[in-house]
């Protein structure tokens, strides 16, 4: 059985499988990539890429009823979040064809000497994107579209339960004009994709995935000196340290946790309140969490689907358990039936347990009752992930100064899902190196030239 299947979550059906490349394949597609960068790249404009990424967005658009279908079924995101997710990716791709010129232009620098400086920004050839499960398009779109404004060359290797809708995204930067070998999608095993890394035509790799991906694929770069960039999980904070409206604080934070059924890397995982808003806190946040039934994917209304497959639901389940036998308190749920899985509660949990370090990918909350302002800091900056934040206060001073406290790539402040294309994506310490989205993203994988003219 080849690894790359669409396995319906929701009914636990396999409905299409796709073979693996052969090596073969893998070198044919190599060499694509290469050829296109050493010849297209070489000789197209910036405007002409960005003309290129303006019918990338359009064909989004024009596909997303059936593009949004495709992910429903691959891995149970709710049709709604698949509609929106569509739209978020053209919307992306758009951003960069936007910033174009003000991407790709010169940058002077002021020298005392005569003459003249510039940073001219260059590509550096062929990238492997290795892709996740949880927004399939969205992920391509901030990995793919700013380098192929720069003029580097795309192999992607998306997830293996998201081969249509990795088949349909090729189809779509084949069908906008792009040359062959500028996106190739490739079907690889983890052995082929090291050995993609380690090719000396391949000049980087950018992988969004679990801790353990990340550090396989970077020690494989580290050893052929390939520049990385790494989007890792998360579990961010929720802090609460004051609200003139407890009402809407609670549906941020109900809302924080359960975007892509709970299954996304910046959601909000770890609920921290000061103590005076704790129980009020806790009790209307589980009450309108569990009011949140998990459904069908395609229903009308559905919030909360299916997990991505049964095996990320029972591992859910094992860290719940685990948990609630290590000391924690189950406050509410913590049941899971074939790939859906309850709204969960827990509390009491100490830093002696695996749940105060473990992220947890699906409906599971943890709520931390905190004294005061530093023992808030303490319990957000208290794991090794440092992806995003929340923080929600009615004073603006303490909101300068949390957030600067606060060890994360992002910090969201009185506002939660608010994710935009200019804005950069990424974290620090366990959660990842370097930046998506936003300019930003469009400086990792350039040759940032010095042109020093007397």
């Amino acid at each position: 059985m080849s690894s790359y299947a669409v396995i319906n979550p929701s009914t636990g059906e396999t409905q299409h499988e796709f073979e693996e490349f052969t090596d073969a394949q893998i070198e044919a597609a190599i060499a694509a990539a290469d050829s296109a960068h050493r010849n297209w790249s070489r000789s197209s404009t910036a405007a002409e890429r960005a003309a290129l990424l303006r019918r990338v967005a359009e064909l989004h658009r024009e596909r997303r009823e059936q593009l949004a279908d495709l992910i429903v079924t691959e891995m149970g995101k709710v049709r709604e979040g698949a509609l929106g997710e569509v739209d978020f990716a053209a919307d992306i791709v758009d951003f960069y064809a936007d910033h174009a010129e003000e991407i790709t232009r010169d940058q002077p620098i002021s020298i005392e000497a005569d003459g003249t400086a510039v940073i001219r920004r260059a590509s550096l050839g062929p990238l492997l994107g290795i892709m996740p499960w949880n927004f399939p398009y969205y992920q391509v779109a901030r990995f793919a579209a700013p380098n192929l404004l720069v003029g580097n060359t795309i192999l992607l290797k998306h997830a293996p339960q998201c081969p249509s809708s990795a088949a349909a995204i090729e189809a779509i930067y084949r069908d906008a004009g792009f040359p062959e070998g500028a996106y190739v999608n490739v079907y690889a095993s983890n052995a082929q994709a090291a050995a993609i890394i380690a090719d000396p035509r391949v000049q980087g790799v950018s992988l969004t995935g679990s801790e353990a991906a990340g550090a396989a694929v970077a020690e494989v770069a580290g050893r052929h000196l390939k520049k990385v960039s790494l989007e890792l999980g998360g579990s961010d904070p929720f802090i609460l340290l004051s609200t003139d409206d407890l009402d809407a604080a609670v549906q941020s934070a109900v809302d924080a946790r359960l975007d892509n059924s709970g299954q996304s890397c910046n959601a909000a995982k770890r609920f921290v309140v000061i103590d005076e808003l704790y129980e009020p806190f806790l009790e209307s946040f589980t009450n309108k969490l569990t009011a949140v039934k998990p459904a069908d994917p395609v229903a009308d209304g559905t919030v909360l689907g299916p997990l991505s497959s049964l095996a990320a639901a029972e591992k859910l389940e094992r860290q719940v358990k685990r948990a609630v036998e290590q000391g924690a308190t189950l406050v509410a749920g913590g049941t899971r039936t074939g790939a859906y899985f309850e709204p969960t509660v827990l509390a009491d949990v100490t830093e002696d347990m695996d749940a105060y370090n473990e992220e947890f990918f699906g409906p599971v909350a943890v709520a931390y009752r905190v004294r005061d302002e530093d023992e808030a800091i303490r319990v957000a900056n208290g794991t090794d992930f440092g992806l995003g934040s929340y923080l929600f206060t009615t004073d603006p001073e303490q909101a300068e100064r949390v957030a600067d406290r606060i060890e994360a790539g992002m910090v969201y402040v009185n506002l939660v899902l608010a994710d935009s294309p200019e804005l950069p994506f990424g974290g620090v310490k366990r959660s990842g190196i370097g930046r998506e989205l936003g300019l930003l993203a469009a400086d990792e994988f350039v040759n940032k030239k010095l042109i020093r003219i007397g």
